[in-house]
């Protein structure tokens, strides 16, 4: 019997089809994720882009969604370090009392740039393999580069009791 878990996926709108590849590995694994984040539709993101939706709206949904989750999961890509969307959303769950965890996205080859608010408040971070992202949501604390090898020693980080 599959294991549920309501988790808030925090991503760049670009990553969205890593999105669909987590939740899909995870569900190979007897895991059903239900994921709770935005994700626009074209003539949403459009609507987005074109600031004919608030930023107090947009804030109030996702305040909304993450509550319901009981974990967040950050794709970190090449370019999530620099999207604003994303280290708001990484404060709430912290604010919210939420398990951060940060899985780099498949593929990546070169170390990426982490968002500021993950190296604050993550409390774990993994590579793209299942039995890590699993741990990771299990509580385990763990921290690794890449490509799966452990990172050096963590200090500060958000940890879940």
């Amino acid at each position: 019997m599959a294991t549920l878990r309501n988790v808030f996926i925090s991503h760049h709108h670009k990553d969205d089809s890593s999105v669909d590849s987590v939740t899909r590995i995870l569900s190979g694994k007897e895991y059903n994720i239900r994921n709770s984040s935005i994700r626009a539709k074209p003539e949403n993101q459009r609507r987005l882009n074109e600031k004919k939706v608030s930023d107090l709206t947009i804030k109030r949904l996702l305040r909304m969604k993450m509550r319901w989750a009981s974990k967040v999961i950050v794709v970190i890509g090449k370019e999530t370090h620099s999207r604003p969307w994303v280290n708001w959303e990484i404060e709430l769950a912290h604010k919210l009392g939420k398990p951060i965890v940060g899985v780099y996205e498949n593929g990546l080859k070169d170390q990426v740039e982490v968002p500021i608010n993950l190296e604050k408040y993550e409390s774990s971070r993994v590579a793209w393999r299942s039995d890590a992202i699993i741990g990771a949501l299990e509580g385990e604390s763990r921290f690794e580069n890449i490509d799966g090898s452990l990172a050096d020693d963590k200090k500060g980080s958000h940890s879940v009791c």
